[in-house]
């Protein structure tokens, strides 16, 4: 298929559903916000989302939407690479894949062949596998973790969803990552100090170049402040800071945005974490960007994680906790380790 034939596709105008969960209420409830969009059965989304030789970068132009069930687990242990913010018990869990932003240095490039957007629709048996893990102990779940959430509530509802639950069951914690700029999401959910919205913030130049069809900085800081007067904790994370000739100006200047724009003695803590990514992955990334700057960048591969040189990654690092441990406490600064 031709880019100027998938160009002229909206996005998600190709829907496909499981037969299993054709009868399901939400996949009634989400065809029913796309009456001009094709729908098609199949019998298991791998049928689709694991085809061979699908380009992520086409698709990215008009992703197609799966509707499936995941008949397999749903909440997996947090992997090495991501912080856990001092939690005992880390998990993290996928009720979505892929993205409907496209930041041209994200891991998913690599993970998936695909670039659909694939929705399980069984919301109902992660909760399940999450009471077993809180009957055993506290849990500490990233539930935005393959997708922002956010951006997909909706057509999902699952921000809703997964704050409702939260709020009854006073041994977890969960985290929502998001670049989105969505503020009236905080009005349709009750507060919870266990419902902890995560903004990653980057540099302007970082967000006009990389980070295409994400909110601007000044609307991700304009929505951490609207969280935080609803009652949520909002963590700021820098992360990842990716190497760019002016980073160190570009990230200089953010900072001095974050501090100008919200009030960071209300600020639960904050993330700082160069770029790194697997070694498979990047691999993709680089085979379907060899124009760009970020996947292109020669890394040092540590243990199967490729990085920036310890020197550059180090000066990346230290500038940001120098920036920050002016404005915010020592103790509310995590750096990632691993």
């Amino acid at each position: 298929m031709s880019s100027a034939t998938v160009s002229c596709n909206f996005p998600f105008s190709h829907i496909y559903v499981e037969k299993a969960v054709l009868d399901h209420p939400r996949t009634k409830a989400i065809l029913a916000r796309f009456s001009k969009s094709r729908v098609i059965e199949i019998g298991h989304y791998k049928d689709v989302f694991n085809r061979p030789r699908q380009s992520f970068t086409l698709q990215k132009t008009s992703p197609s939407l799966i509707l499936a069930e995941n008949t397999g687990a749903s909440v997996f242990p947090g992997a090495p690479v991501c912080q856990d913010f001092g939690y005992d018990h880390f998990y993290y869990t996928s009720s979505c894949r892929n993205c409907i932003f496209d930041c041209e240095y994200c891991f998913l490039r690599g993970m998936y062949g695909s670039a659909d957007v694939v929705v399980f629709v069984n919301l109902e048996d992660a909760f399940s596998e999450v009471e077993k893990l809180l009957s055993k102990h506290p849990v500490y779940l990233c539930v935005s973790f393959d997708t922002d959430l956010i951006a997909l509530e909706n057509l999902t509802g699952y921000v809703s969803e997964w704050a409702e639950f939260t709020k009854e069951h006073p041994d977890l914690t969960i985290e929502i990552r998001t670049k989105s700029f969505r503020k009236d999401i905080f009005q349709k959910i009750p507060s919870c100090d266990r419902v902890i919205f995560a903004y990653t913030l980057s540099p302007k130049e970082v967000i006009e170049k990389f980070e295409k069809r994400t909110a601007t900085l000044p609307e991700r800081l304009s929505a951490a402040s609207c969280a935080m007067d609803k009652g949520f904790p909002v963590r700021l994370c820098f992360d990842p800071v990716v190497y760019f000739p002016d980073w160190k100006n570009a990230c200089t200047e953010m900072v001095a945005e974050v501090k100008n724009s919200i009030d960071l003695s209300r600020i639960k803590d904050v993330s700082i974490g160069t770029f790194r990514i697997s070694s498979e992955y990047i691999k993709k990334l680089r085979k379907g960007l060899p124009g760009s700057p970020i996947c292109q960048f020669p890394f040092e591969n540590h243990g199967g994680v490729m990085e920036y040189p310890d020197l550059i990654r180090k000066d990346m690092e230290n500038t940001l906790v120098t920036l920050l441990q002016s404005l915010i406490s020592q103790e509310k600064i995590f750096l990632a380790t691993f």
